[in-house]
């Protein structure tokens, strides 16, 4: 079966969703959904200059918790547009949290100088923003298929002139004139993620095997406080930076605190310093895990803000208002990704990429607290008002299809990312990763992990949340980005390419 369209995006989260509210108006477009990815899950908020905040304030922390490799062209297009996104976001009917006044209520996160951090339903940010969009995309012209996406269909003069889209047991091609992916991260890739099993890295593998630059993918970011349920693998409990940002502290086994003495904003402090700190406590102390401790903040506080981790925390058997909640570092996002423009043009004419899956600079080295849902937001709209503008032409010559391929042992290869791409590395393991990888298939996981070993294993220097322990320090010679591609034989190869000017 085939049928033709505008526009094709695949991926119903928020950068998805925002593109194809965006060209709603003005093209035919169809959204492909196999799950709505991360967006749903995602707790504290999203952060943006409204009001009396300064956008050259939230530049300035975006680019400090980036660990100074952010592209700061994009970073000015995040923070200067991200207050007029939100608006419209509470225009098509979001419902942040609001003070007595009216007035919308901000917290603090790490890494940030100021609050400016807004919520919905204390700590369910993800899924009112996910309802908000998916309920005004609703009333739009455009048109919804549930399938996994497993092929791009590309011109035999290199663009992308269509999908592949599997449902069941029937396969459907879909033509079109672009092609944006909005797919997400990677963190099914990894033993235990905060995201969900449908996060594996599809998008970008299908990129990389249609020859696609990926950039910076061994920025890969884990998220200080996930639940430690007792569980080894899949997706575990986020237990969000708000709880410290509202007065919650680290502590390790003997109760003492983990972030005294070093950095200045102590528990608020960026997130690979936060990571890396608990990783070398759990190791200084021979456990699983380090206990965050809330139970110095208001009860009240705790169950307005926080619903959703008490509950977390309830079925674990522990009660955050008076007990100290075990938690431990899980893969959370890739800050790099699919080399995009600024209106998220990959290197293939007519393949688009936004969100996550995309690399546009905006973090960096290290992502900044709640700077993805404003990226998916900003963004998007940045896709969507390219391809009003101007489509790619048809390209009606002969074509052939670019398909994921087989994982071969998928728990084998999460374990070979997880062991020695995790937060600490070093060249002797990356160097066994690839040995173990080459029998790993051709399927998205052995793609997405062979990607980030390279990557990593050429950037000898630590910055961010990559870090070297035979490498601990940041080297200029390295400022530079690492860039993947595949070689004739298939096989992800590493190039530098120096950054872009301010």
């Amino acid at each position: 079966m085939t049928r033709a369209v505008d526009v094709v995006v695949i991926g119903s989260g928020v950068a998805g969703l925002s593109t194809a509210l965006g060209l709603a108006a003005t093209r035919d477009v169809l959204l492909l959904s196999a799950g709505d990815g991360s967006t749903p899950w995602a707790q504290g908020g999203v952060s943006a200059a409204y009001g009396e905040d300064d956008p050259l304030d939230h530049w300035r922390d975006t680019d400090i918790a980036g660990a100074g490799f952010c592209d700061p062209r994009n970073v000015r297009a995040l923070v200067e547009e991200g207050p007029q996104r939100l608006a419209e976001l509470i225009a098509h009917g979001a419902r942040f949290d609001r003070n007595a006044d009216g007035s919308l209520s901000r917290t603090l996160e790490g890494g940030h100088s100021r609050p400016r951090i807004v919520h919905a339903g204390g700590d369910a940010t993800g899924a009112e923003v996910h309802r908000a969009l998916r309920t005004a995309v609703q009333r739009t012209s455009v048109r919804t298929m549930t399938g996994r996406t497993v092929g791009l269909v590309q011109s035999d003069s290199g663009s992308i002139v269509g999908v592949l889209v599997e449902n069941g047991n029937q396969l459907t091609q879909i033509d079109a004139r672009a092609v944006v992916v909005a797919t997400g991260g990677i963190g099914n890739a990894y033993l235990a993620s905060t995201n969900p099993s449908s996060v594996r890295g599809d998008g970008i593998a299908l990129a990389l095997r249609a020859g696609a630059s990926l950039v910076d993918m061994e920025f890969v970011q884990f998220h200080p406080t996930a639940l430690r349920t007792g569980e080894t693998s899949g997706q575990l409990p986020l237990v969000t930076e708000a709880v410290r940002g509202e007065g919650a502290v680290l502590r390790d086994a003997h109760g003492r605190r983990i972030m005294d003495g070093l950095h200045p904003r102590a528990d608020l402090a960026p997130r690979d310093v936060v990571a890396r700190a608990i990783e070398a406590t759990m190791r200084r102390d021979g456990s699983d895990h380090v206990w965050l401790d809330a139970t110095g903040v208001a009860p009240d506080i705790l169950r307005r803000r926080f619903p959703t981790v008490l509950a977390s925390c309830a079925r674990i058997g522990v009660d955050m208002l008076s007990e100290q909640i075990p938690v431990a570092p899980a893969e959370h996002f890739l800050c790099g990704g699919v080399r995009t423009d600024r209106n998220g043009a990959t290197d293939v004419p007519g393949l688009y990429a936004v969100g996550e899956v995309a690399a546009t600079g905006v973090h960096g080295a290290n992502r900044l607290a709640s700077n993805s849902l404003l990226e998916g937001l900003v963004f998007g709209r940045r896709v969507a008002t390219a391809l009003t503008l101007e489509l790619p032409a048809a390209d009606h010559g002969s074509s052939h299809e670019v398909t994921l391929g087989e994982d071969r042992e998928p728990e084998r290869i999460r374990t070979i990312l997880s062991r020695y791409a995790g937060i600490r590395r070093d060249g002797a393991g990356l160097n066994a990763a690839a040995d173990e990888l080459e029998t790993a298939g051709t399927g998205p996981l052995a793609t997405v992990a062979r990607s980030v070993i390279v990557a990593a294993t050429a950037r000898q220097d630590s910055r961010g949340c990559h870090w070297r322990s035979d490498h601990p320090h940041s080297d200029s010679r390295w400022d530079d980005h690492i860039v993947v591609r595949l070689d004739e034989g298939g096989r992800p190869t590493t190039r530098q390419l120096q950054r872009s000017p301010a």
